[in-house]
């Protein structure tokens, strides 16, 4: 997770960071912050929560320059402080250096504890702070030259963005997992995790950066090198079902249409016939509940309502309102449920509580039967690469058949788009420029940590009782004939 920002070029470099942020802001809430360049010095500023709470003008005019990256933090790796937030920005012999990360190093532990024995002292639980020390003992003769000799240790997913007084370079990993753009404003150069940020700033879309492919930009202008052995693609399948914004093109392919045509898919294999009406799960569930109506021929319309003013921390009722969390951010339309047979589109279930919770609130705001629908496939492993997946224990799909979560979550019915039907919808049936490792177990980059094996060993010997315990209601495969209505 992380979204990433970088302009060169521009006298209101930080601005504009912070506009690119604001537009990156569903990749991260946990921190934010900015590093400026004016040509001799670096400024930076960063803080736990959202950017807009962050950046006022006062603190803006703090950091000057024509150059800026700027981060939104999700944390997968390192704990949830200031000190993790980013960009890191250091001092060390070779001058300035602030990096922005979007990725997950698998090697990172083991890299530390190599550099630790070695002297290095670290500042931060983050696994980016290893690439700088690598850098800062690279004895190569330019930056650039320092950071590929950098990244050819490190294993695992990587989007970075380097600032020094006078460059601003782009490193994407050799898989491609994250996602990186580059963009045009007039003069200026920008590059983003996602297309919707250079639409905000109204900057020119030029290119998605290729898979382990360097941009340098300095005063010589942008020059670009391909320093790694090539490799098959790994771009994340998980970013089309979810991460990214449906407003950005990722991958080549509009993230809005792509996620239509899972809907689509999802209800040519997994149909509802005698449906009433088809609801989303909002937001993310959207395209795909579009889609799932347009095929399946059942009427799509707004089932459940998203606040948007939920903040970060609020305070819980201890018993006397269930499901607080869920109700915090959904609530059910009872004049479009009631007496409905209820198709719901999600993107996922991982733990399977948040679905139960819904499932349940639409039965409760009158819907006659509910059947969950997913455009995905079942989520059975951990990801390793960026996004913020728990343990396979933890993982319902992992270790419970469709029907023994359907019981749990109490819906009537659940059918998950299979792992062909996800690829076909993509344009890559074979699924060969992907990586599907959190629905296959196929991990791309690098050995997981022993931790990590004996955790999924442990999770595969786990009984299946718990969930048989906690179901409360046991529905049919099919749906039943449709009855009139009382």
């Amino acid at each position: 997770m992380c979204g990433i920002f970088g302009i060169t070029g521009h006298s209101e470099a930080s601005n504009l960071t912070y506009l690119g942020l604001h537009a990156l802001q569903h990749r991260g809430q946990e921190s934010a912050g900015i590093v400026a360049s004016d040509g001799n010095q670096l400024r930076a500023f960063r803080a736990m929560g959202l950017v807009a709470d962050i950046f006022t003008a006062p603190t803006l005019e703090k950091l000057p320059g024509s150059s800026a990256i700027g981060h939104v933090r999700y944390s997968t790796a390192g704990v949830s402080q200031l000190k993790n937030a980013q960009p890191l920005s250091v001092e060390y012999a070779g001058g300035h250096l602030a990096v922005a990360h979007n990725g997950n190093l698998v090697n990172a532990r083991e890299l530390r504890a190599s550099l630790e024995s070695d002297g290095a002292i670290f500042q931060s639980d983050s696994d980016t702070e290893v690439v700088i020390h690598l850098i800062a003992r690279s004895r190569q003769p330019t930056f650039e030259k320092k950071v590929i000799e950098a990244l050819s240790k490190v294993q695992g997913a990587y989007s970075l963005l380097f600032l020094t007084k006078n460059q601003l370079v782009a490193v994407r990993d050799p898989y491609g997992f994250r996602p990186l753009v580059l963009g045009r404003l007039r003069n200026s150069y920008v590059l983003a995790s996602e297309t919707t940020a250079l639409d905000l700033i109204e900057a020119e879309y030029i290119r998605e950066l290729e898979a382990g492919e360097m941009v340098v930009i300095d005063a010589q202008g942008l020059r670009t090198l391909q320093p790694f052995a090539p490799t098959r693609l790994g771009r994340c399948i998980f970013e089309h079902v979810y991460f990214a914004k449906p407003d950005s093109v990722l991958f080549g392919t509009s993230v809005y249409e792509a996620r239509k045509e899972l809907g689509r898919q999802l209800a040519r294999e997994q149909p509802a016939p005698g449906a009433d009406l088809v609801i989303a799960v909002p937001d993310s569930g959207v395209p795909s509940a579009i889609g799932f109506s347009q095929v399946s021929g059942i009427p799509y319309d707004v089932g459940l309502i998203r606040s948007h003013y939920v903040g970060r921390t609020f305070i819980e009722p201890q018993q006397s309102i269930r499901h607080f969390g869920v109700k915090l951010k959904l609530s059910a339309v009872r004049q479009v449920l009631k007496g409905k047979r209820v198709v719901v589109v999600d993107d996922s279930i991982v733990r399977g509580t948040t679905s139960r919770k819904i499932v349940k609130m639409l039965k409760a705001a009158g819907a006659v039967e509910v059947h969950l629908r997913i455009s995905s496939p079942p989520t059975s492993w951990p990801c390793y690469y960026g996004i913020d997946t728990p343990s396979r224990q933890e993982l319902i799909a992992s270790n419970h058949t469709t029907e023994e979560i359907a019981r749990y979550v109490t819906a009537d019915t659940l059918g998950y788009l299979s792992l062909e039907g996800l690829g076909k919808a993509l344009g890559d049936p074979e699924r060969s420029t992907f990586c599907t490792a959190c629905f296959s177990g196929k991990y791309l980059a690098g050995e997981v940590s022993p931790e990590a094996k004996a955790q999924s060993a442990k999770a595969q010997h786990t009984s299946e009782a718990a969930v048989a315990e906690s179901a409360v209601a046991t529905g049919p495969t099919v749906l039943p004939p449709k009855q009139a209505s009382a």
